[in-house]
């Protein structure tokens, strides 16, 4: 399966189902109450996470996501059917946007469950309205419209360890050495194809789960080669495992063109805990080792571990994954008390502001008419037949409730003004 990590997608809730407008036949009885059942809910739209997949290569197929319609309301008060959730299983790791870049699910856990669309609500049925100065309402409403728009799906993979490291470092072959990964490599420059992930056993106690990432190339932030594609994939590993091959011309400048890759990508990477590993040193005298590692460790940050390792020949591999297992654990720890403290933070009492009872709003338009927006006002219209006199009287009892009748009084409504609430109606004044 080819390993896909962005895609489009098109997600549709379903759809309320109308409420029904009926009265009861019965027998002997010329004319029976109101009974017109409600319309069922329509389906959410829901993202499973799941270590089961491992690529969005599924959606390349399958672009539309839409989740089953409610029922239509029945006689004798019978209420339509709610329409099925769709839910949609997708690795960990993926984050799902609108197209105006907001997050609308983050999914790190394996399990976790998010709604990306809501069904719409189910009309009333008339036999809902029946009250003692409303005894035969002869209308229902119509079902709400489920969410629909076109959604990115992007893949983050969420790994302990993040092995990066220019074309030959020697990633792939490390991770094959150390793991149950088998990369697939390209012939040539020597890059993995796709990124791989791999369980490696540390000891009977400890395991990492490691992510190889592409080898990255002097302009890979720009877009040049697999690297800008695949960078997104190191934003969530905990530590760094930068490998350098022994054998380059200049290491220092190896490893520092992977540094400014990430860099340039996103500063903050820099702050992520590293480990660098000198790859390769099978056959190699050691006093030229020792000059390597003493070059890397002029560039390189004191406190950051170097290590020599030959994945190989296996020398040097057991050190260096415990020092990565121990860094690891930091990092989980801190993660850990920062999220219990912003828990408790959030658990305090914090003074706000009062919402506003006022939840919508009122614009005369130029051809005289007006608009009306809000959340609540434009929820009750999206379920109004217009055709129906009986349904806009009660629009009409609604807009005074809700105080915007005199609003518009106030702001010079005239008789027979049209007025449209958000992109319904029109209602006539």
């Amino acid at each position: 399966m080819n390993f896909i990590d962005k895609v489009e997608v098109s997600v549709a809730a379903g759809d309320g189902g109308n409420g029904r407008m009926s009265f009861r036949q019965e027998k002997f009885v010329s004319k029976g109450g109101p009974d017109g059942g409600d319309g069922g809910k329509g389906g959410d739209v829901v993202l499973v996470a799941s270590r089961n997949q491992n690529t969005l290569a599924r959606f390349r197929f399958q672009k539309d996501l839409q989740a089953q319609p409610g029922g239509a309301g029945d006689k004798q008060r019978k209420h339509g059917r709610n329409g099925e959730d769709l839910l949609v299983d997708v690795p960990v790791g993926t984050v799902a946007f609108r197209a105006d870049g907001t997050v609308v699910a983050d999914l790190a856990e394996d399990g976790m469950q998010v709604v990306i669309a809501k069904g719409g609500r189910g009309g009333f049925g008339n036999a809902h309205f029946v009250s003692s100065v409303r005894q035969a309402p002869k209308f229902a409403e119509k079902g709400e419209q489920g969410e629909t728009y076109m959604a990115r799906l992007e893949l983050k993979m969420i790994a302990d360890v993040g092995l990066v490291g220019l074309p030959n470092a020697g990633k792939s072959t490390l991770l094959a050495r150390t793991s149950n990964a088998r990369p697939e490599i390209a012939d040539y420059p020597f890059t993995t194809l796709t990124p791989n992930l791999g369980m490696v056993t540390v000891d009977k106690d400890h395991s990492l789960l490691v992510a190889d990432i592409p080898g990255l190339i002097e302009g890979a932030s720009a877009g040049k080669g697999l690297g800008h594609e695949f960078l997104r994939h190191i934003e969530r590993t905990a530590v760094i495992l930068h490998l350098i091959d022994a054998y380059d011309e200049d290491v220092t400048k190896a490893y520092q063109t992977v540094r400014d890759e990430l860099k340039s990508y996103d500063a903050a990477l820099l702050e992520r805990p590293e480990i660098v590993a000198l790859t390769k040193v099978e056959g190699l005298d050691e006093e030229i080792v020792d000059d390597l590692m003493q070059q890397l460790r002029r560039v390189i940050a004191h406190d950051t571990p170097l290590y020599a390792i030959s994945a190989q020949a296996g020398a040097g591999l057991k050190n260096l994954l415990y020092a990565v297992q121990n860094a690891v654990t930091q990092v989980r720890e801190q993660t850990a008390a920062a999220a219990e403290a912003e828990v408790l933070e959030e658990a305090l009492p914090v003074h706000t502001l009062a919402r506003s009872d006022k939840d919508w709003a009122v614009t005369k338009q130029e051809d005289g008419s007006f608009l009306v927006q809000g959340t609540a006002i434009e929820g009750f219209a999206a379920r109004t037949n217009f055709d129906n006199e009986e349904a806009v009287q009660r629009i009409r009892d609604i807009l005074k409730r809700q105080g915007i009748m005199p609003e518009l009084v106030r702001q010079g409504i005239q008789p027979d003004a049209a007025i449209y609430i958000g992109q319904f109606g029109p209602v006539r004044y």
